[in-house]
Parts: C-alpha cells; sequence; structure tokens
C-alpha cells in the first residue's frame, strides 16, 4: 500500500506542473493589451487636445504624457521615458515610435494613432530608435531569455548537486556567469548583430542576470535543501521566463503579472540588455539594482550555509580530546 504512493503522486503532480506551466506562459501571451502605456503627445492647440483625448478614452490603456515639441518627444523616447509619441502638425499626425524598446509596441501605437485620425489623413512614422538589421522584429532578443534562465538554473544546480560550499561556491557561480556573459555577447553581438550597444557592458548585463540566477537557485538549495532547487526552477524558468515581457512589454501583460517579471532576474535582465544595447544605458538603474540584490542574496546564503556546514563539522572534532580526557580520569 505504502509503495503505491509515490507512484500516485507523480501521477497526480504531473498534470499539476503541466497546467500550471500553460498557465504560466500561454495566459499572459492571450491577454496582451496596453495598460498605463507610457506614451507622449506632443505639440500645443486643438489638435493635440485631440490627440491626448482619443488615447484617454481607453481607460487605463495609456499614460499619457505631454511635450511641447518633437524635440521634446525624441529626448523622452531616448531616455526610455516613454515607448512612443504622437506629434500635432498642420499636416496630420507624426507618430514617433522606439522599434527597439518593443517592435509589438511601436506597431500598436501606429495602428491606434491611424485608427483616430481622420479619413484620408496621412500618417507619418518615424522610427527613433530602431531595432538592429539583425533582429528587426526582437525575436532574437525575446528568445534569449530562456537560454539564460537555463544557464543560471544549471549553474546553480550544478554547485548543489556537486556539493561545492562556501566561498568555492560563491567564486564557481561568478566564473561560469562571467563565461557565460562573454560567448553569449560573442553570439549576440559579434555573430548574430541581434544587439549593437557597448560590447563589454553587454557582456555584463548577460553575465549578471545568470549569475542573479544561478546564485539564487543555489541560494536556495542551501536554504532549503533539494526544494529550494524546485523552487527555483518554479521562479526562474516557469515565472520569470513567461513574466519577463521581453517578447512585448511589461505594461502589455495583465496586472501584476507584468511587475512581477520585472521583481525576477529574467525580466530585470532583459530590460536592462535593452536599455544598454540600444539607449546607452537609460533607464537601467532599477533593473540593474533588481539583479544585484538577487545576486548579493544568493551569494550571501551561499557562503553562511556553507560556514555553518563547516562550523557543525569542526564541533564534534574539538569536543573528542575533551571527551576522551573525561573518560580517562572518570
Amino acid at each position: 500500500m505504502m509503495s503505491s504512493l509515490p507512484g500516485k503522486a507523480v501521477l497526480l503532480l504531473i498534470p499539476v506542473v503541466v497546467t500550471l506551466a500553460l498557465w504560466a506562459s500561454a495566459w499572459p501571451a492571450a491577454r496582451i493589451a496596453p495598460r498605463d502605456l507610457p506614451v507622449g503627445v506632443a505639440g500645443a492647440g486643438p489638435a493635440a487636445e485631440q490627440l491626448e483625448r482619443g488615447f484617454e478614452r481607453r481607460v487605463g490603456a495609456f499614460e499619457v504624457h505631454r511635450f511641447d515639441g518633437e524635440a521634446a518627444a525624441r529626448e523622452a523616447i531616448e531616455d526610455r521615458t516613454v515607448y512612443g509619441a504622437v506629434v500635432a502638425g498642420p499636416e496630420g499626425p507624426h507618430v514617433l515610435t522606439a522599434s527597439a524598446a518593443s517592435p509589438v509596441v511601436a506597431q500598436l501605437l501606429r495602428d491606434a494613432v491611424t485608427a483616430q485620425a481622420p479619413e484620408g489623413t496621412p500618417v507619418r512614422t518615424t522610427d527613433v530608435v530602431a531595432a538592429p538589421p539583425g533582429d528587426p522584429r526582437g525575436g532574437a532578443l525575446g528568445a534569449s531569455v530562456l537560454p539564460l534562465a537555463l544557464a543560471g538554473m544549471g549553474a546553480g544546480a550544478a554547485v548543489t548537486l556537486l556539493g561545492l560550499r562556501g566561498t568555492r561556491a560563491a567564486l564557481t557561480l561568478t566564473g561560469s556567469a562571467a563565461l557565460v556573459g562573454l560567448a553569449a555577447t560573442a553570439v549576440a553581438h559579434s555573430w548574430l548583430g541581434v544587439i549593437t550597444g557597448d560590447w563589454w557592458a553587454e557582456a555584463g548585463v548577460l553575465g549578471l542576470t545568470v549569475l542573479a540566477i544561478g546564485s539564487a537557485v543555489a541560494g536556495l538549495a542551501a536554504l532549503l535543501g533539494p526544494r529550494g532547487l524546485g523552487l527555483g526552477a518554479l521562479l526562474m524558468i516557469l515565472l520569470g521566463n513567461s513574466f519577463s515581457g521581453v517578447t512585448s512589454a511589461p505594461q502589455l501583460l495583465p496586472e501584476p503579472v507584468g511587475m512581477i517579471g520585472q521583481w525576477l532576474p529574467p525580466g530585470a535582465g532583459g530590460s536592462l540588455l535593452r536599455s544598454v544595447a540600444f539607449f546607452d544605458g537609460s533607464a537601467a538603474g532599477g533593473p540593474a539594482l533588481t539583479l544585484a540584490l538577487w545576486s548579493v542574496l544568493g551569494l550571501a546564503a551561499v557562503v553562511l550555509a556553507g560556514r555553518r556546514g563547516t562550523a557543525a563539522k569542526e564541533a564534534p572534532t574539538a569536543g573528542a580530546p575533551a571527551a576522551r580526557e573525561e573518560a580517562l580520569t572518570g
């Protein structure tokens, strides 16, 4: 009777895991829509006010920023304050997009403005920060999140299963993350051309992302045992990858999925990579801080667990001479 319990548990666990995986990956993708998506309206007069009212009619969809002119709107796009903007002019609306920030949002903004414009009114479009020619639709960048998550998960699991502890584990995690960052940048930047920023900054971002994931997984395993590996896989691969918003934008995912995704290393790593690769580091502070916190906390857990294990091993050894002396005198 007891021997059949593990089989029944596995039988029940498999459909639960599959259902959770389908929910985490399919549900956000099926509910893509703008939610407080930051966009800009530039210009003055009735035309600009009409454009602003057009965005505000879709309650909760857009967060409208007003700018005096096209130059200010372009600067806000380059600073990643807004995803795009519409300039009201005498010749009709002029749409400013940033396909490097999100090709999906760029298309959505063009469609929204075209739908508002009177029939026959020309709608000009300028891609202020264009996606690279090697990845015009952002598919390769979006596909990079899962391999990074798997690399971090693999490093954390390897350190745990090999029994590495303390400083050795921390150095192994850091070294492997650095090597992955270099190799991934060589492929994505030098070979495929899907990221086009500073080479070493991109390598640092990719390495930091892998380090944050790997150290978090290893830290959870050090604190919780084998269950920590399962929790790490749930957070980093199942939820982190699905909730990252790299293939679209965090503001297009259902709430609070987009926000949760940016708190996890895969989403923060994707956002930081966009900032470094295409926007000269604009809006990089928040994602960098998130990755640094995961890395520091994970490495601290690994090091402290290693010291605790060493102290536990040394305690009986230190008490052995005293015990022998007591036995002899007794």
